[in-house]
């Protein structure tokens, strides 16, 4: 069996590959980085280190790569993989549409089989979003035929991969806990399952589980322990002020999570507790400048801060705590970071206000808003 990967990355390798590889699967990893497509071709094999006290390593090995910058290269892997899952990133997805839209037709062209295609993105409906990208490159009658044949199941991942400088370019470190689960609704019939997957036929809740309370608690780590400074997500955990803060922030989404999808309250606060003790995890090292950049994405409507805010506002509740770390947010300085340069400049330029209008789309006069303008004038007198 043959998986193509899209991304020879840290969580490429570390994550996705990793499983697809204990599951049995040859993995081709397709990357523009020609480093590491030389390496993983030369070698074939790789070492994971997991962040846990025995530092226990796992060999992952029958893996090669090809240069995702060669479409034909691609097309051809597209076109004989048994499976095909990404991990580059949302916004690049659009990047990789070409090659996967041509490899479709030449499956097509060869009378190839069954395809399921899995954008394992921190994005909701991350193989929606490559789909539509897909089929923008396919004309009326490959898009009918590539319906019945190839499936873009919808998935949420979880799996801390700080950013990491090892002398071995492909050795990468990840935490021990992950998690991986599909839309199985979503699958073509007589599937293969990989190992390690769960497979569910209503992924929202967990898609919203993980993003708001993962995602939003790294995030809300990452932004206050900045305005204190801190360098790292494990020194900013290890004040147990800001381990507070983390968790008010995570009782107001547990609250919308649980009014929303039913979950069993317990359960829940049991979880989140296993999320805090993932981001004291003492044998990472976390940059907050990795986990807090790009501000703009995390502050747009849909995503971590804003949607479990106003969902908390449609349910009666004042998300204080939310609102505070987007003050938090709003003030993340990084000069390495476009989108966090372009944040601090639209505050200078249009003012707070106009700024958090523009890049939430919430609404001036909006409850949800006020609470966010006090919170960042707060933050600023204290400052």
């Amino acid at each position: 069996m043959k998986a193509l990967h899209f991304g020879a990355g840290n969580i490429g390798r570390g994550f996705i590959g990793l499983l697809l590889s204990q599951s049995g699967y040859e993995v081709i990893f397709s990357d523009v980085n020609q480093a590491l497509v030389t390496e993983l071709q030369k070698r074939r094999a790789y070492t994971v280190t997991l962040a846990n006290e025995a530092k226990d390593q796992l060999q992952v090995t029958g893996v090669t790569a090809i240069d995702g910058t060669k479409i034909d290269d691609v097309a051809a892997a597209v076109a004989e993989a048994d499976l095909v899952t990404t991990a580059v990133g949302v916004n690049i997805l659009k990047h990789i549409a070409a090659g996967i839209a041509r490899g479709i037709e030449k499956r097509i062209e060869s009378g190839g089989g069954p395809l399921h295609i899995i954008a394992c993105e921190n994005a909701i409906g991350g193989s929606t979003q490559l789909k539509e990208h897909v089929f923008g490159h396919l004309d009326e009658e490959t898009k009918t035929k590539a319906t019945k044949l190839v499936a873009f199941p919808d998935a949420a991942v979880d799996r801390i991969v700080p950013i990491q400088h090892n002398e071995d370019p492909l050795e990468v470190t990840v935490e021990p806990f992950y998690e991986w689960v599909v839309d199985e609704s979503a699958m073509l019939e007589g599937y293969k399952p990989v190992a390690g997957v769960h497979y569910v036929s209503n992924l929202m809740p967990y898609i919203e589980r993980k993003l708001f309370t993962v995602n939003t608690g790294h995030c809300a780590a990452a932004y206050l322990g900045s305005l204190r400074g801190y360098e790292t997500i494990q020194q900013a955990m290890a004040d147990e002020t800001i381990v507070g803060e983390v968790k008010a922030t995570l009782k107001e989404t547990g609250a919308v999570l649980v009014a929303q999808y039913g979950f069993d309250q317990d359960a829940h606060d049991q979880y989140i507790e296993k999320i805090i003790g993932r981001f004291r995890n003492d044998q990472l090292t976390d940059e907050v400048t990795r986990v807090g950049r790009s501000p703009i994405r995390k502050l747009s409507p849909n995503d971590r801060l804003v949607k479990p805010a106003l969902q908390a506002h449609e349910q009666g509740m004042r998300p204080v705590q939310l609102a505070k770390v987007m003050a938090a947010a709003l003030h993340f300085v990084n000069a390495d970071d476009p989108e966090a340069v372009e944040l601090q400049q639209s505050i200078k330029d249009k003012g707070i206000g106009q700024t958090v209008s523009h890049y939430t789309s919430i609404p001036e006069g909006h409850p949800v808003y006020g609470l966010i303008l006090e919170s960042y004038e707060a933050v600023a007198n204290q400052r």
